[in-house]
């Protein structure tokens, strides 16, 4: 008897996570239904995001699907800005923190990534987990907001 009562804590241990991760294979299920449709998409536990001709959509991700969809025309952003912990950095400065000049020193883990976009007066944050896909993206809207002026 005190066997299972010991073991009992880990039982519900173990259905937690296998309702965790069928929760999150249904949101990218939804997500990978949901992109079909764009050019480039981007998935993440914060944010999806599509990319299309002339525009951007931005959501966040759930099991039913995509939902407090945003689109951005690209007419609409004046700027792209990438933000580590709340601050503008360049995108040289973030390669630097990704692939450290002295192999040696590791540079800083930035705990908040995003990229904002600049719509006149409003400002949208795109929230990211991982710094190279911010780089990324952020490389690809500026290349988009540039194609879109010529």
């Amino acid at each position: 008897m005190e066997r299972g009562l010991l073991w009992l804590p880990l039982l519900f241990l173990f259905i937690g996570l296998a309702w965790a991760g069928w929760n999150e294979f249904q949101k990218v299920e939804s997500y990978r239904a949901w992109s079909e449709g764009f050019r480039s998409s981007k998935f993440d536990i914060y944010s999806v995001l599509g990319l299309e001709e002339d525009a951007l959509v931005v959501g966040k991700p759930s099991r039913k699907g995509p939902i407090n969809l945003q689109r951005v025309s690209f007419g609409q952003v004046q700027a792209v800005v990438l933000l580590l912990d709340g601050a503008a950095v360049s995108l040289e400065a973030a390669a630097a923190i990704l692939d450290p000049p002295a192999k040696s020193k590791e540079g800083p883990d930035p705990k908040a990534i995003a990229i904002e976009l600049d719509l006149g007066g409003d400002k949208l944050q795109i929230p990211f987990t991982q710094l190279d896909l911010a780089v990324d993206w952020t490389r690809r809207l500026k290349q988009e907001l540039i194609q879109g002026d010529d």
